[in-house]
């Protein structure tokens, strides 16, 4: 783990081979709260979330106690919102032969206008290469915000990248947990409600479910180890409920 000194809340910390958490620590909602991008450190190296545009020089300070910073190939992201793509165009500039990856619907929607550099488009299976790892992109759409959402699995560590699905509040949560993320992350969704609940809901966790994941690397709060299947399915369940 490092904690960057000049960065006092932000600290990267490395979750499996070669994938990092970058977190900041933020005070958007009362007992705090966390921003996460993910590294995949490999031959053509991949970030997930850019971060917010005001925290670029923070997030990208801690990429380059792993990797320079200029040697990003792919920046990839669940959906347009600030928190995931919002320093798109600052690290674009910082690495000139990085491209954004997002779904289809989000480079017709919004990238291909927004990014200063064309993006990649995935459709849903869509792989990309890093080296000795690969992702592969599958579209979650309205799962659980927005009609562009979607998420990467990398499968030689079955490491879901599963953007807002499991956020937990507060500003100092463990890099990489065992215990209990539903219930706070319920307990966050029942105060301010952040899905959009959609008919294809249960299904979609069940695409994610049959991924077998066994590390679900959320954007807010800790990344999370165990049966990820069956944690997918308990979400389903508490969601039907509603």
């Amino acid at each position: 783990m490092t904690k960057l000194t000049q960065w006092p809340d932000t600290r990267i910390d490395e979750i499996g081979d070669s994938i990092y958490r970058i977190s900041t620590a933020v005070d958007a909602v009362p007992g705090g709260f966390s921003f996460n991008q993910y590294l995949i450190a490999d031959d053509a190296p991949l970030l997930f979330h850019t971060g917010p545009r005001r925290l670029f020089a923070a997030t990208s300070a801690a990429i380059a106690t792993v990797i320079p910073v200029a040697k990003l190939r792919y920046l990839a992201f669940s959906h347009h919102e600030a928190d995931e793509d919002g320093a798109l165009n600052e690290f674009l500039a910082a690495a000139p032969d990085a491209v954004p990856v997002c779904s289809a619907v989000g480079a017709m929607t919004s990238i291909g206008d927004l990014a200063d550099r064309a993006p990649l488009a995935l459709a849903d299976g869509g792989t990309v290469s890093l080296g000795r790892r690969s992702v592969r992109w599958l579209d979650t759409p309205h799962l659980p915000h927005g009609w562009d959402c979607g998420y990467l699995i990398e499968p030689a560590s079955r490491t879901l990248f599963c953007g807002d699905l499991f956020t937990q509040p507060g500003s100092d949560t463990p890099p990489l947990t065992t215990n209990d993320i539903l219930g706070p992350s319920e307990a966050m969704r029942g105060g301010l409600d952040y899905f959009s609940h959609g008919r294809n809901t249960t299904a979609l966790l069940e695409k994610l479910a049959q991924e077998q994941p066994r590390t679900l690397a959320c954007m807010h709060g800790s990344a999370w180890s165990g049966d990820g299947a069956a944690l997918l399915r308990t979400l389903a369940r508490s969601l039907t409920r509603q």
